[in-house]
């Protein structure tokens, strides 16, 4: 089993129960919407981020965004990362229904999808050869306006596109998309990316 000193964060008992048998970590579980009134857990995360960091898994619809985005909004980026799990459809074995987005949350997701969404956040596993690599150009949000993925008549096609390409939710930001460009790929790679999706627009 993989080990990793991060914390991870994610929504409940059953996302930490999936996660905890791919990855040997502190796992918090948050307890979903409740979180919002809870101030004693969102002390609890702060300090949590200002010792060690966080890294927050969230499901991939709009009520993981939304929780996401709480705990985004009162601790400091560089004390934070973001796994994304990819918008998989279909149903957990011990709900009855799908959930109302009909997308598997953490506790659906296969064991490698899990640690690959950890992976590209950047999450640091003990005993892998973790060589330093060279320092990229970042993509910035200049760049994404001159490639016209902002700011356009179309972008919001080709965001959408990019997305699809990148395996990532549908629900997440513009921000988190220049994260993970960053996070995964050159300048270079991001820039022939793009020219693909978009030759045939």
């Amino acid at each position: 089993m993989l080990k990793t000193n991060e914390v991870i964060i994610v929504e409940g008992k059953y996302d930490k129960n999936t996660l905890s048998q791919v990855v040997e970590a502190v796992i918090i579980p948050v307890s979903g919407f409740s979180l919002f009134n809870n101030k004693e857990m969102q002390n609890f995360l702060k300090n949590l981020a200002k010792e060690k960091g966080i890294v927050v898994m969230t499901d991939s619809d709009s009520a993981g965004f939304m929780i996401r985005n709480f705990i985004k909004s009162s601790i400091p980026k560089d004390r934070l990362k973001h796994a994304y799990i990819p918008d998989v459809y279909g149903k957990e074995r011990r709900k009855r229904e799908a959930s109302k987005e009909g997308k598997l949350g953490v506790e659906g997701m296969d064991p490698e999808v899990l640690v690959q969404s950890l992976r590209d956040a950047g999450v640091v596993f003990e005993d892998e050869d973790t060589k330093t690599l060279p320092l990229k150009e970042p993509v910035t949000k200049a760049d994404l306006y001159a490639l016209g993925i902002t700011g356009k008549e179309n972008s919001a096609i080709i965001r959408k596109g990019i997305i699809q390409a990148l395996g990532l939710p549908e629900h997440i930001s513009t921000n988190g998309m220049l994260e993970v460009m960053n996070l995964l790929y050159s300048k270079e790679e991001v820039i022939d990316l793009i020219t693909v999706l978009t030759q045939y627009e």
